[in-house]
């Protein structure tokens, strides 16, 4: 069984000897190989050039034995093929051309149909990236949960309380779910263009589902998303990140995600008890403990393998992306620990 079929395996909950690994930000500062070639090109020139995109994203597995490879891209390339551009600030973080503050703004931003046009480079990378694997690993495809889109454009970046969505959110809905619709619609488009291309899998990233209030989640968040996923093939392996969820793990189960991916703040022993059989979980090593030391990760990894012994649907992650203060002796440890391990 090569890596892209144990994979896809664990995404069927189908009985293996050990379950198949990637972390979350695999191609990312950690990596010296990474930071070389972000000295001669910004992270926009890379994510738009699928020669470098591809590059980056092979950049790991060819250090590390990992069984699948995650596209490199951004989640806000869908709000840029809508009209509105972000970029990095030199201090750090997210900053978006300009705050969406009408429902004039709203109805402004481009259809769905403008994406696959949009966006032709994540497709391009998707192609050379399958050449290059050639069935050997899988390879994943990518983007944000409506919401957490959302979150940024009303923002215009990141933020500390998320007050301008929340306040959209409650105060004129009808502003609120004509962007939702905006975005579920320009995601479906996306991903059937990165199913299309050639993509196993698609991870949705529902990085700020935690911060809404808990009787919101559903309206706010969850909708959207299962809205997103009927809409792709049947069966097409779906996994749905949400950080900060925990309360909603049983309602995340029946959205049609085949895989949920648990942040590492959860006990995942238990969270596979109390899901559905036939839903596999991605998970959930703290990724602080890649910045410690490679007998700390080797007890962890091996912790929390045993935990999960018996069972089936496991794909072994992080809880979250690994910092850039990741070491690479860590990651080392964490690969070994768990190709070694057998169920």
């Amino acid at each position: 069984m090569n890596s892209r079929e144990r994979f896809l395996a664990a995404c069927a909950v189908q009985p293996l000897d050990r379950p198949p690994l990637w972390i979350m930000r695999q191609a990312g500062r950690y990596l010296p190989e990474y930071r070389a070639l972000k000295a001669t090109s910004s992270f926009l020139e890379m994510v738009r050039t699928p020669a470098l995109a591809a590059e980056v994203t092979l950049q790991p597995l060819r250090r590390f034995a990992f069984d699948a490879a995650i596209l490199f891209s951004d989640i806000l390339v869908i709000p840029e093929a809508l009209g509105q551009g972000y970029r990095f600030k030199d201090e750090g973080g997210i900053a978006m051309e300009f705050r969406l503050e009408t429902r004039a703004q709203v109805d402004a931003l481009a259809p769905a149909s403008a994406v696959p046009e949009k966006l032709r480079y994540v497709a391009d990378t998707l192609v050379l990236l399958k050449r290059e694997l050639a069935g050997a690993k899988a390879l994943l495809g990518f983007g944000g949960s409506p919401w957490t889109l959302a979150a940024y454009m009303v923002e215009g970046g990141g933020s500390e309380d998320f007050a301008l969505v929340k306040t959209l959110f409650h105060s004129d809905r009808a502003t609120f779910d004509a962007l939702m619709e905006k975005l579920t619609a320009a995601l479906i488009a996306y991903f059937r263009m990165q199913i299309a291309a050639g993509a196993d899998a698609i991870q949705i990233f529902d990085s700020w589902g935690g911060i809404i209030a808990g009787p919101d989640y559903e309206a706010a968040s969850l909708r959207w998303i299962r809205q997103i996923i009927a809409a792709l093939p049947r069966d097409f392996p779906v996994i749905l990140y949400a950080k900060g969820t925990a309360p909603h793990l049983a309602d995340q189960a029946f959205t049609g995600a085949r895989v949920l991916s648990v942040d590492w703040t959860n006990d995942l022993a238990v969270v596979r008890r109390m899901l559905p059989a036939n839903v596999a979980v991605q998970g959930n090593l703290d990724p602080v403990l890649l910045t410690t030391t490679p007998a700390i990760v080797r007890r962890e990894t091996a912790r929390l393998l045993e935990s999960m012994r018996g069972t089936a649907g496991h794909i072994f992650n992080l809880g979250h992306g690994i910092t850039p203060e990741g070491k690479i002796e860590c990651v080392e440890a964490l690969v070994e620990t768990v190709t070694g391990w057998r169920n």
